[in-house]
């Protein structure tokens, strides 16, 4: 056999080399998705549950000007709790944000709130917390959305809580409810306050 012989068979086996590739891509991404839908109706799968490599670690390092009409904050400021707060980030472009602040208004009785406006004009914002209430005590414009990257959110509204010290003990990715606030977050604030 010659070398002319031997080249059109290899270049023919590189040939459907790359045509079976997209193949086998389509069908590894066939198989988890269907794994993704199988998982969802049988409720082991949460599309909502975040992977947060932030818990039980200290809060980024990060300044929040100001947010009408509240006062912005930091590092520091968090770090300097004695005391549990919940940080939340909203939006007022944000449908779900608007649908979750009547229970962060409930809420703000019961355990302080700090906000954070992401990726919004300062005005809208404003005009967002006047019209739906206002839960918060500190309040930080993120407007080009650098700290939120520090933090590690993937859109809004996400909701951490942090512990004294600034160590972040909780994180969400999902408008709260009150059944998030009975069933997760009212047991995670008795552990923090039992010595």
């Amino acid at each position: 056999m010659t070398l002319q012989q031997q080249q059109p068979q290899s270049s023919l086996t590189r040939r459907r080399l790359m045509m079976g590739l997209p193949l086998a891509g389509a069908a590894v991404l066939g198989v988890g998705f269907w794994k993704m839908l199988a998982g969802m109706q049988s409720g082991s799968f949460n599309p909502h549950d975040v992977n947060a490599p932030v818990l039980n670690r200290p809060v980024p390092d990060f300044t929040l000007p100001d947010q009408a009409p509240g006062q912005g904050f930091a590092t520091q400021d968090l770090k300097a709790l004695t005391k549990p707060v919940l940080v939340n980030f909203f939006a007022s472009w944000c449908i779900p944000c608007l649908a979750e602040m009547p229970t962060l208004v409930a809420l703000k009785d019961d355990l302080e709130l700090w906000g954070v406006a992401y990726k919004d004009r300062p005005e809208n914002a404003a005009n967002f917390l006047k019209h739906s209430g206002n839960p918060f005590t500190r309040l930080g414009s993120d407007r080009d959305g650098r700290v939120g990257i520090e933090w590690g959110i993937s859109g809004v509204p996400e909701t951490f809580l942090i512990g004294p010290g600034g160590i972040i003990r909780w994180h969400t990715a999902t408008p709260l409810d009150v059944d998030t606030i009975r069933q997760t977050l009212v047991p995670l604030l008795a552990k923090l306050k039992t010595p």
